[in-house]
C-alpha cells in the first residue's frame, strides 16, 4: 500500500500528561552492528499507497486538496523486478510524501505488502545492515532506470522497502515529519524496535507502557506505545493483542497539521470520509479519515 522508493524514481524520472519512560532495554541506542546511518532524510521516506487506476487521480487531488503541495508527472511503469505495468506519481506534500501505484496487471508478490520506501544512502551497505540487525530480504536488490530497489521483512511482518537512487534527488523539507504507524504483537515488539533502531541508527523518544486506549478505539483500557526518531524520520509502534475494531490496524501513516477540524474540513470537501471523530490523548488532537480509492490516514495536531 504504499511506495516511496519507486514514487522517489518515478519523480526524478520525470522532471517519513502520562510521563513516558524508556525502559532499560531500550536506554541504550548505540547500534551493535558498526556502520553509517542508512538513512537520508524523512522528506524522502514515502508511504507507498496503491489503488485501482480508476481512483488515481481522485486519490491525488483529493490528498493535495487536505494537505497542500504537487504531484510528480504521471507515467505508466515497471517498477518491479518482474513484468508488471503501473500507472505512478508522487505527491510531495509539506507534512509527508506519498508514493501512488495503480496497477494496469496483476501485482507481482510481495509487493502492495511494503509500508513504506526509504531512500538510503548506499544499497549494498544498508542491505548488509539490515540483515546483520535481523532482517529478512525478501526481494534482493534490482536494478531500475534510475538506481536500485530491495524489500526487506522485520520480526513481526513488518515490510520496507529501500531505494537509491544514481543521481541524489532533491526535495524541500518538510514541515512537519510524519509518522510510520506500526501496529505490532507484544512478543514482536522488543525485537522489532531494538533491531530497527540499531540499523537506523535512531533512538527511542518515549515508551508508554499505559497510553490512552482512546487512540486504538479502546477508550476503557491502556495499551503500550513507542515512539522512534530516525534519519528515516518518525515512527509510532503501537503495541496491541490484535483485537482492534476497524478501522484501527489499516492506518499506515500519522500526519501533522497545524489544525484538526480545518483539516478534516479540506478532507471531506475533497471527497475523503472521517472514520475516526477528532479527539484528545495526552496532549495531541487526532482523527481518522479515508481519502478516495481506500488509503486511510490518522491525522493530528497538538491539542489546544
Amino acid at each position: 500500500m504504499r511506495k516511496s522508493l519507486s514514487a522517489l524514481l518515478l519523480s526524478t524520472m520525470l522532471v517519513g500528561a502520562n510521563v513516558a519512560v524508556v525502559p532499560q532495554v531500550f536506554a541504550k541506542t548505540t547500534t551493535s552492528v558498526k556502520s553509517e546511518a542508512p538513512g537520508v532524510a524523512p522528506q524522502y521516506d514515502t508511504t507507498h499507497v496503491y489503488v485501482n487506476p480508476e481512483d488515481f487521480d481522485k486519490f491525488t487531488d483529493s490528498l493535495v486538496a487536505t494537505f497542500g503541495g504537487t504531484k510528480s508527472k504521471q507515467g505508466v511503469f515497471q517498477v518491479t523486478p518482474t513484468p508488471s505495468q503501473t500507472m505512478s506519481q508522487l505527491v510531495l506534500t509539506p507534512v509527508g510524501t506519498v508514493s501512488v501505484f495503480g496497477f494496469k496487471t496483476p501485482i507481482p508478490y510481495p509487493f502492495g505488502l511494503e509500508r513504506t520506501g526509504y531512500l538510503v544512502k548506499d544499497m549494498d551497505a544498508a542491505i548488509q545492515s539490515a540483515k546483520a540487525n535481523g532482517a529478512d530480504v525478501i526481494v534482493d536488490a534490482f536494478p531500475d532506470p534510475i538506481g536500485r530497489d530491495a524489500v526487506i521483512q522485520w520480526s513481526g511482518g513488518v515490510n520496507m522497502q529501500l531505494y537509491w537512487h544514481t543521481t541524489k534527488p532533491s526535495y524541500d523539507k518538510l514541515a512537519t515529519v510524519p509518522e510510520n504507524r506500526i501496529y505490532i504483537s507484544k512478543q514482536s515488539a522488543d525485537s522489532f524496535v531494538k533491531k530497527f533502531v540499531s540499523f537506523s541508527h535512531g533512538k527511542v523518544v518515549s515508551d508508554n507502557p499505559k497510553a490512552a486506549g482512546i487512540e486504538i478505539g479502546r477508550p476503557n483500557e491502556t495499551y503500550r506505545r513507542i515512539r522512534v526518531e530516525s534519519d528515516f524520520g518518525k515512527m509510532t509502534v503501537l503495541v496491541t493483542d490484535g483485537h482492534l475494531p476497524y478501522p484501527y490496524g489499516r492506518d499506515m501513516t500519522g500526519y501533522e497539521v497545524k489544525n484538526v477540524s480545518e483539516t478534516l474540513d479540506k478532507a471531506t470537501k475533497a471527497g475523503a470520509s472521517v472514520l475516526v471523530n477528532a479527539y484528545k490523548s495526552e496532549g495531541r488532537e487526532a482523527a481518522l479519515v479515508q481519502f478516495p480509492g481506500g488509503y486511510i490516514a490518522e491525522i493530528h495536531a497538538p491539542a489546544k
